[in-house]
């Protein structure tokens, strides 16, 4: 049966969201592997998982249904066509070569759907295998015929709902290339989303889920730089202009530094006309505003953000609450993921509990917030917005 789901809003009334609890893809990073796979360090596994599991558990605390990737992508690949897609898709890299190609494609397809599911999600070694042929024979014998994909953890960046539709992104890092092919399955194969609109896709231009914010009913503002392009809110703005799911898109340039790579790891919203930034960018942090005429797109001048974000919302202004309380306290606070916050409904959030200076003026400023632990998930450099994919939000009433 076909449920019916959509986001119009960063602050609308959380009701159904998609996590993925970590697994064994985290237990396959090693020094060795994990600049390539973009995580910090070595998470101790066992303690993620409890963190998460907490996470999840705040969540359903709130009445929010918890949806899991691992478990969607489980029943998805119940489906034949499913499952050849999935085997085509983690078996095309060109490092493979002929014979280890074809093996690789008959020993998938003879899994069953949790077994395939899970081969997928934390990749297949060379040891794991026996192919015979030369490539596997020059490979050592620790390398990823298949690699695992730890950032599965954050499934903001694979897919976000705008209004009615969902946009499964197209992800710029190639260590994160597929996850969007999962992500999409799931979205094209599962009962649960049989039906729903999608308004983009993995093979378009970068666009990645942490760089896009409904700041309001018709508004959209995507960060611009390393993983998500130009061309990436280009597309994205004629497409949902051409099924008028927005009316303004801002686009966002990012100042890049390895803790800024998305728009949500400098500023969220926690309250329909209130947003958390970094102060150390907030100043400079300016926006474009693309709107158009149903024929053309029409690109206002630069404008600084939150000035071009009141403008779009038809508001006067939009609140501002920093991270942290001096130039030093926020850097180190922001580093701590303490701007990716998730709002559960306007003016309650969930955050860290180790961003203590952000939290604190997150309160003062009449915002409950939800602490929940992050030491080992954070080594990914994500936060609860970055773990989650809301599908379902009410909607945003203003009055």
């Amino acid at each position: 049966m076909t449920e019916a789901y959509g986001v119009d809003s960063e602050v609308g009334p959380l009701r159904t969201v998609m996590l993925h609890r970590p697994g064994n893809e985290l237990r396959r990073l090693t020094p060795r592997n994990n600049d390539k796979l973009l995580f910090d360090g070595i998470p101790w596994v066992g303690r993620a998982q409890d963190e998460h599991d907490a996470f999840a558990q705040a969540l359903r605390d709130r009445d929010v249904e918890v949806l899991y990737l691992g478990q969607l992508l489980t029943e998805a690949l119940s489906d034949p066509d499913a499952r050849a897609a999935a085997v085509a898709g983690a078996t095309e890299d060109l490092r493979l070569g002929d014979t280890l190609r074809e093996y690789l494609r008959t020993s998938l397809t003879a899994l069953d759907p949790a077994h395939l599911a899970e081969a997928l999600m934390a990749g297949v070694r060379n040891d794991e295998v026996r192919a015979g042929g030369l490539v596997t024979s020059l490979l050592a014998h620790e390398d990823f015929l298949i690699d695992p994909l730890p950032n599965l953890l954050f499934t903001r960046d694979s897919s976000v709902w705008i209004r009615d539709s969902v946009a499964v992104t197209s992800l710029a890092m190639p260590a994160r290339a597929r996850e969007t092919q999962l992500t999409e399955l799931i979205y094209r194969y599962h009962p649960r989303f049989a039906g729903a609109d999608k308004v983009y896709d993995h093979q378009l231009e970068h666009v990645e889920g942490g760089d896009v914010l409904a700041l309001g009913p018709g508004v959209l503002a995507v960060g611009v730089g390393e993983r998500t392009t130009p061309a990436g809110v280009e597309r994205l703005a004629r497409r949902v202009f051409a099924k008028d799911l927005a009316h303004t898109v801002l686009a966002v340039p990012i100042a890049q530094q390895r803790a800024t790579m998305h728009l949500d790891t400098v500023c969220t919203m926690v309250d329909v006309d209130a947003v958390l930034m970094y102060p150390n960018m907030a100043e400079e942090m300016r926006a474009l505003a693309v709107t158009t005429d149903g024929d053309e797109l029409h690109v206002a001048e630069s404008e600084p953000f939150l000035v071009a974000a009141a403008k779009a919302l038809g508001i006067d202004t939009l609140r501002r609450i920093d991270t942290g309380l001096d130039p030093v306290t926020a850097e180190r606070e922001q580093w701590d993921d303490g701007n990716n916050t998730l709002a559960l409904a306007p003016r309650v959030c969930i955050a860290y509990e180790r961003t203590v200076e952000t939290n604190a003026r997150l309160e003062e400023s009449g915002i409950e917030v939800i602490r929940i632990s992050g030491s080992e998930l954070g080594s990914g450099r994500g936060g609860p917005r970055c773990m989650s994919c809301p599908v379902l939000r009410d909607p945003l009433v203003t009055a």
